[in-house]
């Protein structure tokens, strides 16, 4: 428990007393005496994943005190391979944020670059790692939630295939789009959680189990592999070179080959992502109705969650005409079929994983620029493939992360490519 206690001492010192990070809504340790995978390693948790007995609030105060009456399925995997859970972990409210700064409960501060948005929604679990209060963590991503923060923080995060991981427990923002992943320090301990939480589950009847992760074959390089370099425009050059700089040295050594590549409609990835995530938000909120467990959400939650249950409930009343829910769906098809066209021809897509770097905590931006954030993320969780965020190096003391996306069931591959790159 010599790690637990040293976690507990650093959160104590960085998180409590004033809330420095803020990364953490609940400090509640599981003890666990089970050996297996995770033995000894410490977990947190994002709050909007069960934890029986701990309080599933989603930063909101919709659900502030609600305790978790049973563990999602990643949840018994974790414990069952000896993994401690350390609590639950700051996130923006109900998922519905880019920027870490919606949570009810104060904004995440961004421990790699204080006085920055540690970005969203996942901020408490990439601030938690980040700030060495644990050894890895669990978020979980429907368009940027997990690569954004992994970015900013400058921590490795996994967004793994769609269905490869139960979701069961975990309390969504959009059903068609969301995915459980890790994130942690590296790409091993990355792997080693993901191979943990994956596989089929009979309460989710979506999950699947087709290729079983071996953590040992991520220390092994690919070789022959060809990659294309995503050709999307990005105002900060900055971004774009130092991704690039990173991948042509790693292509050198390993004798890669890199090409330049031009997805079509990846531009209209955030006017089709939205809608969708409107109205299943929309629908998923209906039953926060104050009668059977926490409180009417839309007499507590905040600007952003109102915004995004106003949308779904307009869309939804628009509907009978085929409007905006139907169209997302048909470009959502169109940018999947580039997808499989691109990844018959290249091993990897490579990019920044956010066109920009990250605003001041409280600085006042436009939604359409928060949005914007995610322009290179959501195209991924719309085709449902593997993609991951890596450390690429700093701009002005900030990280920025490197967007490694790997076709459906590859996600092995995308993980060896991201440790092959982390050696360098």
């Amino acid at each position: 428990m010599t790690n637990l206690k040293k976690y507990l001492t650093e959160i104590e010192k960085n998180d409590k007393k004033g809330k420095k990070i803020n990364a953490m809504l609940q400090v509640a340790p599981i003890e666990n005496s089970k050996k297996g995978l995770l033995s000894g390693k410490v977990i947190t948790v994002k709050a909007n994943i069960n934890v029986e007995g701990l309080t599933a609030s989603c930063a909101s105060k919709v659900l502030e005190n609600y305790k978790a009456s049973y563990d999602a399925t990643v949840i018994k995997k974790i414990k069952n391979e000896g993994g401690i859970i350390l609590g639950m972990a700051n996130m923006d409210e109900f998922a519905s944020g880019s920027s870490g700064e919606t949570s009810a409960f104060g904004p995440t501060k961004n421990p790699s670059a204080l006085g920055y948005v540690p970005g969203g929604s996942s901020s408490g679990s990439a601030a938690s790692v980040a700030a060495g209060f644990c050894d890895m963590s669990l978020g979980s991503d429907t368009g940027c939630s997990i690569r954004i923060p992994a970015s900013f923080c400058g921590v490795v995060g996994v967004k793994p295939t769609y269905a490869s991981v139960s979701r069961y427990g975990l309390i969504d923002l959009s059903m068609s789009l969301d995915q459980i992943g890790p994130l942690a320090k590296n790409v091993s301990d990355a792997a080693l959680l993901l191979k943990v939480i994956s596989g089929k589950d009979d309460c989710d009847a979506i999950s699947q189990e087709k290729n079983k992760i071996d953590v040992k074959q991520i220390e092994n390089v690919p070789q022959k592999l060809k990659i294309g370099l995503i050709d999307f425009p990005i105002k900060d050059k900055r971004i774009q070179n130092l991704i690039e700089d990173k991948i042509k040295t790693a292509s050198e050594k390993y004798g890669w080959k890199i090409e330049k590549v031009k997805i079509p409609y990846l531009d209209l990835a955030i006017a089709t992502y939205y809608p969708l995530v409107y109205v299943e938000f929309f629908s998923g909120t209906r039953k926060f109705d104050g009668r059977r467990y926490g409180k009417k959400i839309e007499e507590v939650c905040g600007p952003e969650v109102m915004r995004r249950i106003l949308g779904g409930s307009e869309i939804t009343k628009a509907e009978h005409e085929g409007r905006y829910y139907n169209q997302a769906l048909k470009i959502r098809n169109l940018i999947s079929k580039e997808f499989e066209k691109v990844f018959k021809k290249f091993d990897c897509l490579i990019s920044p994983v956010s066109p920009k770097l990250p605003h001041e905590i409280g600085e006042k931006i436009s939604v359409e620029d928060m949005y914007a954030y995610d322009a290179l993320t959501i195209p991924h969780n719309l085709y449902g493939n593997c993609a991951m965020s890596l450390p690429a190096g700093k701009i002005n003391g900030i990280p920025v992360g490197m967007q490694i996306a790997c076709d459906k069931w590859k996600d092995e591959l995308m993980l060896r490519i991201g440790r092959s790159v982390e050696k360098i």
